[in-house]
């Protein structure tokens, strides 16, 4: 099954995401179009939304923060993230990170 929103790299996986800032609570919506939407109880201010978006996904996927680098996107709702870990796989992301 194809999923835009994750795809392989070398030794890791490159997450395509579109977030929702100060929401309720910190969780996974789902696909939306070509990314995948992640609701986040932060504010969009100072890199906080960022940070929190990069703590979730280290939780949820067991990786060390210093794995993820947000590459694009910085200041964008929609944003892109490389994880550095050989065990993850895109079928093993939507696993972990679909409700």
């Amino acid at each position: 099954m194809s999923r835009t929103w994750c795809s392989p790299l070398p030794g890791g996986v490159r997450l395509a995401v579109q977030i929702q800032a100060n929401a309720k609570k910190t969780e996974v919506v789902g696909v939306l179009e070509d990314a995948l939407k992640i609701k986040l109880h932060a504010q969009p201010i100072e890199g906080k939304a960022n940070e929190a978006l990069i703590r979730f996904l280290s939780d949820t996927l067991s990786v060390p923060r210093s794995a993820i680098a947000l590459t694009h996107g910085q200041t964008n709702k929609r944003k892109l993230l490389e994880i550095s870990a050989a065990k993850l796989t895109p079928d093993g992301v939507a696993a972990l990170l679909l409700p």
